[in-house]
């Protein structure tokens, strides 16, 4: 038997997702063997993983509204070309701010992989997540917007959101040898991705890529496609799916604290009502 968290991204939304993994480790659930995660997914998810209760809503509340953090103005700065600031999001937080647990992060036993879309191929890719990195390269570039990031190469390869190619990774976790997969959706279950209206002007901007170009063409078909397909599992019980009932109108760059907050509660009291059939579920034989 081998358990497996999927987490989708969705940005600051994915603040439900740390209210749900909160209230797992409140209710002492046991880790799973297996954690994916796709942008702010897996961000916020090594918290979980380092148990570092409530540190995603801490971060969001004290930061969501801090220039340095997020706002138009990063775009400008020829060193960062990103709508989030990435050395403060990515190293001035996690290491002097609100520092993060590395070693309890580097002592989970389970594998942690991180979703990429490689943007020669324009297909997703599962990277390990470094237990050390104090630079967060992997989960900058999974988290990397296209147009509101900076291409961010690993190893000479150059990536962006994770989320591109494959949104929610369910598929992988199977394919990692999960039996007992839970998957944290960002996103209503009734929601249904539209086309998106800039493809011509991502056309335009990525026209050295053309594969990751078709791969964001077919985006919203495939991300629907993958969503009736999980919702068709967890019908057979042999995936447990949270979702949220309403995001609230809750953006990718939230700045609302107090939308933040009850979602997050939204999160909490989601994980906290399921956290015995997910006990059950993780550890039955």
């Amino acid at each position: 038997m081998k358990t497996g968290l999927v987490l989708e991204g969705g940005a600051l939304r994915t603040i439900f997702s740390s209210g749900a993994c909160d209230a797992f480790l409140d209710k002492e659930l046991p880790l799973p063997d297996y954690t994916v995660g796709v942008s702010a997914g897996i961000a916020y998810g090594v918290s979980y993983l380092s148990r570092q209760s409530r540190r995603n809503l801490k971060l969001v509340t004290t930061y969501a509204g801090d220039r340095r953090y997020m706002g138009w103005r990063n775009m400008a700065d020829r060193k960062n070309r990103s709508y989030f600031g990435l050395k403060f999001a990515y190293e001035t937080i996690p290491n002097q701010l609100l520092p993060f647990d590395y070693d309890t992060f580097e002592a989970y036993p389970g594998t942690v992989e991180a979703v990429v879309t490689n943007l020669n191929t324009g297909e997703a890719e599962y990277l390990p997540v470094p237990r050390r990195d104090a630079h967060n390269l992997l989960l900058q570039a999974t988290c990397a917007i296209p147009m509101m990031f900076p291409i961010i190469e690993i190893d000479g390869q150059p990536y962006l959101d994770g989320g591109c190619a494959d949104a929610i990774p369910w598929r992988r976790a199977f394919d990692a040898g999960c039996d007992r997969v839970v998957v944290i959706l960002t996103r209503e279950r009734d929601y249904h991705k539209d086309a998106d209206g800039s493809i011509r002007m991502i056309g335009r901007h990525f026209r050295k890529y053309p594969n990751f170009v078709e791969t964001m063409r077919t985006r919203a078909e495939r991300y629907n496609a993958s969503r009736e397909e999980l919702f068709d599992l967890e019908a057979q019980g042999k995936i447990k799916v949270i979702a949220p009932e309403d995001t609230l109108g809750c953006s990718r760059t939230e700045k609302d604290l107090e939308i933040l907050r009850a979602l997050w509660q939204s999160g909490y009291f989601a994980g906290s009502r399921r956290a015995e059939e997910i006990r059950s579920f993780w550890t039955k034989e």
